[in-house]
């Protein structure tokens, strides 16, 4: 998976999306009917992942013969949704991105999956909760998971036993304490080595991937901000910035510009320039490739309180019929298969290295095997970790904190307290626009 993708499709997305008036429900087959014909599904993967899924996509035309599926690659949301918009595009759409749920469920641009659901009798409850939670919104389940990314911390063990560390930080002040440990500068004071880059900007650091380190919940029940009224938010800030000072904002920015592309083979971590550095379980197949030699070890989010350790972020890949799907029940056979067989499930995880999402496939000894990759199953399986809520303005609430991050950390914001304030109101301002 690919989140650092999902800003360049953002835009296009929403604007696809809130162009598509909303269908009438499909009128579904009677239980029990045989479906046959051909179905058309697009999704983003390239080169190896994208081999991972045509390997799959045959077993399921072994077992469903009447039934022809043509696939095509390198397909990001923006073209979809595009193609949506037009009239055209394909019967089942593979998205990266669970910030577009809200709008493609209230717009129609997906289908409610709710009818299939129900005829056909599927048992959600086998799916990690956080999972279903991403896919809905107000009470229309439009997607379902496929596949799931969990984020922790990977750590250089080498810097680490060097700095006389001898496991992972679990808190916010343990991470603080190692990051200083770790930082080694030149003779000028510019930095050689950070322990931890602070910078939300960077790399995968953003708020959504920061907020379960101390709880912090974005939305209220009814839709609002509830960023100024949640203390976390404020905690997690100064911790931050405090960290940032330690630093000093503009060495920071200029060692950052310095580092390598995220998922280059000059990536920081994997170079040694960052020791303790944020990421999902995709990381380890680039570690494997990239950086054969490279000692690390894996963990869950350093968090404020101790009795929430254990937790990370969640988020994910999703499915759905598009709402000009020429044929909705084959491409509803191709969702179920992908997303609620549990051997489908599993090989696909096995081969693109992503978590898989039906609790029976977490403990598949396959996956499992691998110690690094069972720390990302568990933090996807643990009651402390959380995902973003959907909303039917997307990712733009995100996208709007984001920015008061971006002025927060550089100094320019002088009371925390009056600035929470007024990314609040400007969150909610986007999210009147959204609905």
């Amino acid at each position: 998976m690919r989140r650092a993708a999902l800003a360049l499709g953002a835009a296009a997305v929403m604007l696809a999306a809130a162009c598509t008036p909303a269908p009438k429900e499909n009128k579904i087959a009677d239980p029990g009917t045989e479906v046959s014909g051909s179905v058309e599904l697009w999704h983003f993967f390239t080169d190896r992942e994208a081999a991972a899924i045509d390997t799959v996509i045959k077993d399921f035309t072994a077992s469903h013969p009447k039934i022809t599926v043509n696939v095509k690659s390198g397909q990001d949301d923006g073209k979809v949704t595009q193609a949506i918009g037009a009239g055209s595009g394909p019967d089942v759409g593979l998205s990266y991105s669970t910030d577009i749920v809200g709008k493609f469920c209230s717009s129609g641009a997906w289908v409610d999956l709710n009818q299939y659901l129900r005829r056909d009798k599927i048992d959600l409850t086998k799916l990690n909760a956080t999972t279903r939670q991403y896919t809905e919104y107000a009470g229309k389940r439009c997607a379902m998971p496929f596949l799931a990314d969990a984020y922790g911390i990977f750590y250089n063990k080498d810097l680490f036993a060097k700095a006389g560390i001898a496991g992972p930080p679990k808190t916010l002040d343990e991470l603080t304490e190692d990051a200083k440990k770790l930082t080694v500068r030149n003779a000028d004071g510019s930095l050689k080595t950070v322990g931890f880059l602070p910078l939300s900007d960077f790399y995968e650091n953003s708020a959504a991937h920061l907020a379960p380190m101390v709880g912090a919940k974005w939305l209220t029940a009814d839709g609002k901000s509830a960023i100024g009224a949640d203390p976390t938010w404020k905690t997690l800030l100064t911790w931050q910035k405090q960290l940032v000072d330690f630093y000093g904002y503009a060495n920071l920015v200029k060692f950052k510009a310095s580092l390598g592309d995220e998922f280059s083979a000059d990536n920081a971590f994997q170079k040694g320039q960052v020791a303790i550095n944020i990421d999902a379980e995709f990381r380890l197949a680039f570690l494997a490739d990239q950086a054969k030699n490279l000692n690390f070890g894996v963990a869950p989010l350093p968090v404020s309180d101790p009795a929430r350790y254990g937790g990370g972020y969640v988020t994910g890949n999703i499915l759905g019929i598009s709402k000009n799907a020429k044929n909705p029940e084959a491409a509803w056979e191709l969702i179920k298969y992908l997303t609620t067989d549990d051997a489908a499930i599993a090989k696909l995880a096995e081969l693109i290295k992503n978590v898989p999402t039906t609790t029976a496939t977490l403990t598949d000894p396959k996956l499992t095997a691998d110690p690094n990759f069972k720390v990302f199953l568990d933090i996807f399986a643990n009651p402390n970790s959380s995902t973003t809520p959907p909303s039917s303005s997307g990712p733009a609430y995100q996208e709007t904190f984001a920015q008061f991050m971006t002025e927060w950390q550089s100094g320019k914001v002088a009371d925390l307290d009056a600035g929470l304030a007024g990314a609040d109101q400007k969150v909610n301002g986007v999210m009147q626009l959204g609905g």
